[in-house]
């Protein structure tokens, strides 16, 4: 009998460490969880400000050629990918954004990265709106810009040397903007 008794109370007592530390881990996943969803809406971690771009080359979806030197003044970039649950939330947002630029399509540069037929039905709605350009993982513009991440938003604009430099890395999409010309 003594050895039923001491085996309930070291169940027990198991059972409760065990308890604890599931208690424990809930919290610390919960507080992972306010970090990153607080960080959804943060500067890109990758590419700070005056961050240089490299030489690329690459050809658009509507098969126009897209160079370093043929980037505009002010672009608004991103590097979207649809297997991304954050993509696929910014995207509605992203669209009604680029709609209103001034400068329309051509300020407005959207890369899709991923396999070719999956990307290229998450293009479609920013045909309207962007140069799409749809790469697989590690493509020219990626390397180009130094992306590895999605969603990346970026500014891109020129620096003192004339060269496209990363202007802001803080896209929020929700600003307002003017209306296109």
């Amino acid at each position: 009998m003594p050895y039923l008794t001491a085996a309930v109370v070291f169940v027990g007592a198991l059972s409760a460490l065990n308890l604890v530390l599931a208690l424990a881990m809930v919290k610390r996943l919960r507080e992972h969880s306010g970090l990153l969803t607080g960080r959804r809406g943060a500067p890109s971690a990758e590419l700070e400000v005056g961050t240089r771009i490299a030489e690329f080359e690459t050809v658009t979806e509507a098969g126009e050629p897209l160079t370093r030197a043929s980037l505009a003044d002010d672009l608004l970039v991103a590097f979207l990918s649809p297997g991304c649950a954050p993509c696929v939330e910014k995207l509605p947002a992203f669209v009604t954004h680029a709609r209103y630029l001034p400068g329309g399509r051509r300020g407005v540069l959207a890369v899709v990265v991923g396999e070719p037929r999956e990307a290229a039905a998450f293009a479609a709605p920013l045909g309207p709106v962007a140069q799409v350009v749809i790469e697989e993982p590690n493509g020219a513009l990626s390397r180009a810009f130094g992306v590895h991440s999605y969603p990346t938003l970026l500014r891109i604009g020129p620096d003192a040397e004339g060269r496209p430099v990363v202007t802001s890395n803080a896209v929020n999409l929700k600003r307002p903007t003017a209306m296109a010309a």
